[in-house]
């Protein structure tokens, strides 16, 4: 699926700096039924995580009352140049990564 990341290309070292995540997934919450009654099965994003240079500074666990395509802003604090990994995991099997670059001046 695809992912769209708003990461500030360039800091000053000590800057907060606000991440901005939002991907595409339906978030079926498997409490709908079909025309038929059948139950639709359950498909959601149920783990999202980010990490700084190898190091995890944001994890967010979620559940069936999220929207589809989830939107995610968090803050962390710029310390180094490197690269910002994302990773969406989820239901049958899902997962997604995806990654943004950041200089520290």
């Amino acid at each position: 699926m695809a992912a769209l990341i708003n990461v500030p290309g360039k800091a000053k070292r000590g800057d907060v700096i606000e991440i901005r995540t939002l991907t595409s997934h339906i978030m079926e919450t498997g409490f709908r039924h079909t025309m038929d009654g059948a139950l639709v099965p359950r498909d959601i994003i149920t783990s999202f995580t980010c990490r700084y240079n190898g190091t995890e500074i944001f994890r967010a666990d979620l559940f069936p009352a999220i929207a589809a395509n989830p939107y995610l802003s968090f803050f962390t604090i710029a310390r180094e140049s490197g690269t910002l990994e994302f990773e969406w995991i989820g239901d049958n099997g899902y997962s997604s990564t995806a990654s943004a670059s950041i200089t520290v001046e």
